[in-house]
This record gives structure tokens, sequence and C-alpha cells, in this order.
């Protein structure tokens, strides 16, 4: 009894030392001094390769080994080999990676393999619950836990915006003259048919100096929007009882169909288009509605143009002249994003959660999205009313605004064991559109890879993921 009664009271004295601990410093302050027992230690990252590496090499880890005394190497992977690098270094047992970056459809396939460390332990220890609560429900209730644990902090708001051309779209004679052909007023497009009556207006009426709309066209982007619109038009990807797939439903044909048709008053050769030539449309005026991750929203208006990692951004022709908008339909797709994770093979487990805490914390992540040259968006109701934030351009509270409803409104992407390999399938589908296939011949052909990559995961097995997946109130519109 007199040990039963020690080890309760050491238990109560350490949570009270854990609640004072928390109270009184916030969790990126907490982080810092706990982190300095593992002076150093370096600790590695795996991030996506290009602009959004900067972050750690330029900035976060240099500011974590001046705080700490911790190194931070930064395993830059491009993000179509990231779950394959990670996959294949938790299964060799090499343990190469401590801290990752995840893409939240991946964490139930890495959660299930045992590649991520639960998180739970640390959080309580280091007093970070309250400050997970900041982060925006869209992100913290889906993209955080698989099966009630932790396994990563969402750490990046990525969510698909519409911009659009408020000089073109206030114009009085374009409006009376849209007014008087369709009955309704020229405004950011409700649905999609709005779309393709403004994007076909406007390219009647100012082609070849501007057109109606632009998108990149090319491999991996477009599946994010085919995922959104395909769920907004009413498609399913699956029947839940058997798990065959519905992709190449009347809906799926519907929502191709327009997909293609909507090149028709883009600019020529949109179909072979990627991100930076359709951001470089917009900027350089040619094009009066898109729709992309917020960055094209802060480059537009001009921050950050004198950074030099920036600029192969081109220069906006169009700062002050932007509006944001949410997607047609009411919906957009969250599409990608980022968690931070630990790796369940590091053999510096905590002092990797630390950094990643820290990274993720209130303070620090509001100076991370405010970085220029990288690509993390708001993620926290703090970032969206930080008034630092809003003061940055003059439409900043308008841009911020927009991303904390399209958030709030954001539909989750498809996530299931080996999702990688649906993704693959949407992918192909889609170049296949491009390049003049019949839709429903492709829609055929995508529903059959579906059906194979279901019965080399297990119908069971794939059920009963996607049940949860479904039951999200992300998943499907309801």
């Amino acid at each position: 009894m007199k040990f039963k009664t020690f080890l309760g009271a050491t238990a109560l004295v350490a949570l009270a030392n854990t609640a004072t601990y928390a109270a009184d410093k916030d969790a990126a302050d907490a982080a810092v001094e706990a982190a300095k027992k593992y002076s150093g230690t370096t600790i590695s990252i795996v991030w996506e390769a290009g602009l959004q590496s900067l972050d750690p090499l330029n900035y976060s880890g240099p500011k974590w080994e001046k705080l700490t005394g911790i190194k931070v190497k930064v395993v830059e992977v491009p993000t179509d080999q990231m779950f394959t690098k990670i996959l294949q270094d938790f299964k060799s047992g090499a343990g190469a990676y401590d801290a990752l970056n995840v893409i939240p459809s991946w964490m139930p396939d890495l959660a299930r393999a045992g590649a991520l460390e639960p998180l739970d332990k640390y959080v309580d220890k280091y007093g970070y619950r309250d400050e997970l609560q900041d982060i925006a429900a869209a992100y913290r209730d889906n993209q955080m836990q698989y099966d009630g644990k932790i396994y990563g902090f969402p750490d990046d708001g990525d969510v698909m915006l519409l911009y659009y051309r408020k000089d073109i779209f206030e114009d009085p004679k374009m409006k009376d003259e849209f007014k008087a052909k369709f009955g309704y007023e020229l405004a950011p497009p409700k649905d999609w048919k709005q779309f393709d009556e403004i994007g076909q207006f406007i390219t009647d009426k100012m082609a070849p100096k501007v057109y109606g709309a632009g998108f990149f066209r090319t491999a991996p982007y477009p599946q994010y929007m085919f995922q959104e619109r395909f769920r907004m038009e009413g498609g399913k990807f699956f029947n839940p009882d058997t798990m065959k797939a519905t992709v190449n439903s009347d809906v799926g044909l519907k929502v191709f169909s327009q997909m293609k048709a909507e090149n028709k008053f883009m600019p020529p050769g949109v179909e072979q288009w990627n991100f930076v030539d359709n951001l470089a449309a917009f900027l350089q005026g040619t094009t009066a509605m898109t729709i992309s991750w917020p960055p094209y929203g802060r480059w537009a208006a001009g921050y950050g143009s004198g950074e030099e990692a920036l600029k192969w951004v081109p220069k906006s022709q169009i700062a002050g002249k932007v509006g944001y908008a949410i997607n047609p339909l009411g919906r957009p797709e969250l599409g990608v994003g980022f968690d931070l994770s630990v790796s369940a093979t590091s053999k510096n487990k905590e002092a990797a959660y630390l950094f990643i805490q820290w990274l993720n914390s209130k303070k620090t992540s509001l100076e991370r999205v405010q970085l220029p040259y990288t690509l993390r968006d708001p993620f926290r109701s703090s970032h969206y009313a930080s008034e630092k934030y809003r003061s940055l351009w003059p439409d900043a509270p308008a841009y911020l605004d927009t991303i904390k409803l399209s958030g709030e409104r954001g539909l989750l992407d498809l996530s299931l064991l080996q999702q990688d390999k649906y993704d693959e399938a949407m992918t192909k589908a889609i170049s296949s559109l491009w390049a003049g296939e019949e839709p429903k011949t492709i829609l055929d052909r995508m529903a059959q890879q579906f059906d194979a990559i279901t019965d080399k995961v297990g119908v069971d097995n794939q059920k009963a993921v996607y049940k949860v997946w479904a039951a999200k109130p992300g998943a499907y519109p309801k």
C-alpha cells in the first residue's frame, strides 16, 4: 500500500509540475527549454523539395539551433517520392529520419504500418493540447488523428481558392452587357454553369489579350479539382457495401466532359500548363479567373516580390486588382496539406517531437506562414486574426477571411490504404482526358484500376478505412 501510495503521490506531483510548466510558458518556449538537454544532437527532418524546404533550411532550422543547440538536417524529397521514402526507411529499420512531413491522406497507411510515432504522451508531457485547439477545425479534426491517436500536427492550411480580376468583374460596361445576356450579375460564379458562362463571355470580349480563365492541367494537380467537383455534383467514389468503384457514373462523365469543354475558353495550350505556367498567366493579366492554393493570392498582391528565392515568380501586373472567393458550389478541396510527425524508428524521438511542437506552436507558426518564400499557408484561428498578417497588403484581410471560410467548408482528400495508387490512377485518367480520349472510356478504365487496387489491399480492410473516412463531415457534402 505504501509503495502504491508513493506512486500515486509521485504521479500527482508530476501532473502538477506539467500543469505549472504549461501554464507558465507557451508551447514554443516550453519546447525550447526542454530541448536544451539535447544540445549537440543532430536531428533529420523530411521536407518537400523546393520552396517548402527554405523554411527549415533558411529560417526555422538555424533559429532552432541557436535557441537549443540542436542541429537540423533537412532531407529534401520530391512530394511524389515522400511516401515511398518514409515507408522504405521504416521497413529497413535504418532510422535515417527523425521528424517527418506527412500528407494527411497518407496517415492511415503509415499509422497502420507502424511508421509513425503516437504523439499523445509528448503532447501531455509538454502541455500542448490547449494550443492544438487553435488549429482550425477542418485540419485539427480531420488531419491529426488515426484510430483515436495523434500521429501528426496539421501544419499547412492548404485549400483551393478562386481568384478573379476585380477590375474586369467591376467594369460597368462588362457588367451591363453580361447581365443583359444572362440575366444575373457578373460576380464570382456560384456554380460551374456560371463559371462556364462567365469564362466564355470574357474570352469572347477580351481574347487574346485576356481569356476568361486558366487552370493548371498537368499532373498531379488536376486530380484534386476532380475530387472536389465529382463530390459536389453528387458523386461517390465507391459503393460502401461492395467497395466497387463508382467514379465511372453519370456524375463522373458529366464532370470530365465539363472539364474538357472548359479548355475551349482558356488560352491555347492550357492542357500542358503546370503550376508555374498558370501562375504566370494570371500574374501577367492574361486570365481573368483561376483556382489554386493560397500562395497565388500573396504573390498576385506582390507580397515577397523582392525575395531572392522568388525571382522565378513573374512580377505581378495585377496587384490591387485581385479578388478572393470560395469555389463554385461552395465546398472547395483542401488539397494535400502537410502534417508534422515523428518517425517510429527515430533514435531521437523526444528531440524530434520538441522540434515539431516548436515549429507548429502558435508563436512560431505565425512567423512561418508569413515567410514570403515558402509555401506554408495559414492554418490556425490566430493566423486568420493576426493584425500583423492582415496588414501585409491592402487586401490581406479579405484574403485571410476567404481562406478561413474555405477551410471551414473544405472537402477532405480521399484517404485510403495505398492512397498514392488511387491518386496515380486519377492523375493518369485526367492526362488521357487532355490527350483527347473519350471520357467514358477513361472513366471505365479508372474504375477498373480502383477495383484492382482495392482487391490487392483487401476489400474488408479497405472497407473499414473507407467507412471511417466517409463518415467525416468533410468527406461528402451533406
